[in-house]
């Protein structure tokens, strides 16, 4: 069964960085293209960053541009978000999303597996 699996939400002040995880279940993470979403309270869900399986191209939402990072282990079968310089509007739950195909998108309707999603919180 392909799952991905996120983890490493929490608490972050404002200008603090926090790095996600998400591990791959059922799958690899060279095989397919990874996406992570973002769900703040009372707004749809949007695309943060993703990359590609072709190869390892990334795609980056113009809100995140410059201060969050996607990179892949493969030995670790994992996926990490590396988010720096975080902002309040940053807080969301996050999710790792994963699908098949050759390069990735932003849009959540390419994606067909889902994680259950880990809360951020940027506050003071």
């Amino acid at each position: 069964q392909v799952q991905p699996v996120e983890s490493g939400g929490g608490l972050v002040q404002p200008g603090g960085s926090l790095r996600l995880s998400c591990a791959a279940s059922g799958f690899t993470v060279d095989n397919g293209n990874i996406g992570w979403f973002r769900q703040a309270p009372g707004k749809v869900r949007e695309g943060v960053l993703c990359i590609s399986s072709a190869d390892g191209s990334t795609s980056y939402a113009d809100s995140v541009k410059g201060r969050f990072t996607i990179s892949k282990d493969n030995a670790k079968n994992t996926v990490y978000l590396q988010m720096n310089s975080l902002r309040p509007e940053d807080t969301a739950i996050y999710y790792c999303a994963t699908t098949w195909g050759s390069y990735c998108s932003l849009s959540l309707y390419e994606y067909d597996y889902w994680g259950q999603g880990t809360q951020v919180t940027v506050s003071s």
